[in-house]
């Protein structure tokens, strides 16, 4: 009899408590195994890490306004929430899925001891609300080239503008959606003009330089792309130069 009771009472708990203890529980998960361990083990090795660990420094903007070198990707992470994405700069081998675009372009060197391959990777961090960073990582294996993009681009991390092509009401005014103007980026023989767009038209240009400005935080804008714009490497670098130039005005 006690153990029917036992089990009625369990039945009779609400569903609300069951997840409580999950979603504490996942929690502790986060906390313990994700950035707040992370951080809080980050021992600064710059005078800049240390002022934004002690709390000292707690704007980015002022950071990257100020031109002060970050040499130390943990402070990025501590000030802004990012994501990541790689871009697709290499290509499938084989007779039948060669062509394929893939993120891991593969390079061999020979030497007398045989053929030594050597992966690299481009990848692109923002946190949607105008910053944005690129980065490039080459090793032997494909996750450390990853880990190394990765980081190259939060230490490159830059903050651009963003404008309205026709802000229709107060609400809008605070929600910038395309370039302010017409900005132009080259790198070799790609160059690339963005210009500003009406809300809902959505970002009219090549699907790798999609990713790179849907986390600057740009939805709408129009795009004029000329040379080898197949080259993905020169496509990103002439993207980014040309969100550089946002704040930037030459009279």
């Amino acid at each position: 009899m006690a153990e029917k009771e036992i089990k009625q009472d369990i039945e009779a708990l609400p569903e609300e408590i069951g997840k409580i203890d999950i979603l504490a529980e996942k929690k502790e998960q986060k906390e313990y195994t994700g950035e707040k361990v992370y951080l809080d083990s980050w021992v600064p090795k710059t005078k800049l890490g240390r002022s934004v660990k002690e709390g000292k420094e707690k704007d980015i903007d002022k950071i990257i306004k100020s031109g002060k070198k970050i040499l130390e990707p943990e402070i990025v992470e501590s000030l802004i929430s990012l994501e990541s994405e790689l871009l697709m700069i290499g290509q499938a081998k084989g007779k039948f899925g060669g062509g394929k675009r893939r993120a891991w372009r593969q390079t061999q060197k020979k030497t007398q001891e045989g053929n030594i391959i050597t992966f690299s990777t481009m990848a692109v961090v923002g946190d949607k609300n105008g910053h944005i960073g690129i980065g490039y990582g080459r090793a032997k294996e494909t996750l450390p080239a990853r880990e190394k993009a990765i980081r190259n681009a939060k230490l490159n991390i830059t903050k651009i503008e963003r404008g309205f092509e026709s802000p229709e009401s107060e609400e809008e005014k605070n929600n910038p959606h395309t370039v302010p103007f017409k900005v132009q980026g080259k790198c070799g023989s790609v160059k690339l003009t963005l210009l500003p767009a009406p809300r809902g038209t959505g970002l009219v240009i090549g699907d790798e330089c999609k990713k790179i400005l849907r986390l600057a935080g740009i939805k709408d804008v129009y795009s004029q792309t000329r040379g080898k714009t197949k080259t993905t490497f020169n496509m990103a670098k002439a993207c980014m130069n040309a969100l550089i130039n946002t704040t930037k005005i030459n009279l």
